[in-house]
Order: C-alpha cells, then sequence, then structure tokens
C-alpha cells in the first residue's frame, strides 16, 4: 500500500496545523467596515488560503522521502510528530513573531548504503528546491495573473526557499547533516 489511511489521517492534521499556523499571516482579502466592527478569531478563507500556499511544501516534502525509501525498498511510514505541531501552535496562540514547526518525519528502517541514505535524505528538499524554481518560473513568465495568484505563487516561493535553506542546514536531525554526513551508527 503506497499511503496507509493512518497517513492520509496524519496528512489531514498536518494540512490542518499548519493552515491555523499560517493563518492570518498571508495576505488577506480587504477588511470592510463590518469586519472592523465584528472581528473574528477565525476566518475560513484566511485558513483555506494559507493551508494551499504552506501545506504542499511540507507534504510533497514528506511523500518524497517516502516514495524515494519505497522506490529502493524500504518500508517508509509517515508520522505525525505531537510535541512539533503543538509547539508551533502555541507560538501561533501566542504571537509569536519566530514560527518553528516540526510536524513530523519519515520512518525508514536503518539503511547502511550511504548513497541511498543520502539520497532519500534528499529527496524532501530537492521537493521544495523544485516549487521554488516553479513559482519563480511561474512569476516571470506567466502574465495576467490575478493579485490572488500573485500572493499565491510569490508567497509559495519564500515558503519553499525557506523549506529548503532550513532542511539543508547541516546540524542534527535536519536533511542537510544526512546528506552531509551519511548515515551515523
Amino acid at each position: 500500500m503506497l499511503i496507509t489511511p493512518l497517513e492520509i489521517l496524519y496528512f489531514i492534521i498536518l494540512v490542518a496545523v499548519v493552515g491555523f499556523i499560517f493563518m492570518g499571516l498571508f495576505v488577506r482579502r480587504p477588511k470592510t467596515v463590518y469586519d472592523m466592527m465584528h472581528p473574528k478569531k477565525f476566518d475560513f478563507r484566511d485558513f483555506k488560503f494559507a493551508a494551499l500556499v504552506a501545506a504542499p511544501g511540507i507534504v510533497l516534502h514528506e511523500l518524497a522521502h517516502k516514495f524515494v525509501a519505497m522506490g529502493f525498498g524500504y518500508s517508509a511510514t509517515f508520522t505525525i510528530w505531537p510535541i512539533g505541531l503543538i509547539i508551533g501552535i502555541i507560538l501561533k496562540l501566542i504571537g509569536s513573531p519566530f514560527i518553528l514547526l516540526a510536524p513530523g518525519y519519515v520512518q525508514i528502517p536503518m539503511i547502511t548504503d550511504a548513497v541511498i541514505y543520502r539520497l532519500i535524505a534528499f529527496a524532501g528538499p530537492a521537493v521544495n528546491l523544485i516549487l521554488w524554481i516553479v513559482s519563480i518560473i511561474v512569476l516571470k513568465n506567466v502574465v495576467n495573473m490575478s493579485r490572488k495568484q500573485v500572493a499565491f505563487w510569490s508567497l509559495t516561493k519564500t515558503i519553499n526557499m525557506i523549506l529548503f535553506f532550513f532542511n539543508m542546514i547541516p546540524f542534527g536531525p535536519l536533511d542537510g547533516a544526512k546528506v552531509l554526513f551519511g548515515p551515523q551508527f
């Protein structure tokens, strides 16, 4: 089975949490006088836009790790990391200007082949690199985009650039350390 029902549930939770955390940080719709007099704590349109912009880079990143590992014959399962999700939610609720989000990871058995290990580790950041480049190409070459489409592609570009560089830091459990140092036993 490519994706289990439990993994689908985990991805739904991930998308919901990411949408909530990034809600309100992106371009908002113009406020009316009514909106200013009756502020909402939760705006579904802002939530949906935030989820559509931020979640694909994270979901596709994790799926890349999973499918590349499976392509090499390893079992791979995505799981959420509740502590990472809770930290992100708390930072959002207290209004922190700093966002830290470690929503989950792909569990893969021990891999002794250093090349395969590095390819699996680089698969996630490679997806973010591709999404970043595609966003740049779309923004430079597509004309007559709406304001919302420009915002979508601009934010997609920025988020995937940040995800790529952050994940490639050669430190601790980040993908960059796995790519640079290989398997550590």
